[in-house]
């Protein structure tokens, strides 16, 4: 299980979580009220996550994110979605060791899903769990 510190730098760090130690309860109640749309751009800027990839996995049309963008916040279920997003991203940082080695593997193709990139699972809550298991056997030495 990733940190709540990890999960919080993930998300963009103290911009978004004002609180001195934020937990898992203050990000789920961000969530729920929606995060700033600062989370989504600090997301993507991290690991190098492209526009079009995002807006698919976020299932956010371009027009919608633009209206997000000018309204400053995402409503509670494409927050819910940055969540799962981040929540895999922190983890694939924590067994590679860095953002840049993470986002690579999110972006490239990978043997062990069938040759599928990592990101392109991330739409599903069952992709999301396809791709935390094999992060779970890289982390073990299992090959993948």
């Amino acid at each position: 299980m990733i940190s709540t510190g990890r999960l919080v730098q993930t998300l963009g760090g103290k911009g978004v979580f004002r609180e001195r130690q934020a937990t898992f309860e203050a990000i789920i109640d961000k969530a729920r009220t929606g995060f700033p749309y600062a989370t989504l751009e600090a997301l993507a800027t991290r690991f190098e996550i492209p526009r079009e990839t995002l807006v698919r996995v976020l299932h956010l049309p371009p027009r919608t994110l633009a209206r997000r963008k000018k309204a400053h916040r995402l409503s509670a279920d494409e927050s819910d979605r940055l969540l799962r997003l981040a929540r895999v991203a922190a983890r694939a940082e924590d067994v590679f060791g860095s953002q840049e080695r993470a986002g690579a593997w999110l972006r490239g193709t990978v043997r062990a899903l069938g040759s599928v990139r990592p990101l392109d699972l991330l739409d599903t809550d069952l992709g999301a769990q396809q791709v935390e298991r094999i992060l779970g056997r890289i982390e073990h030495g299992v090959y993948s």
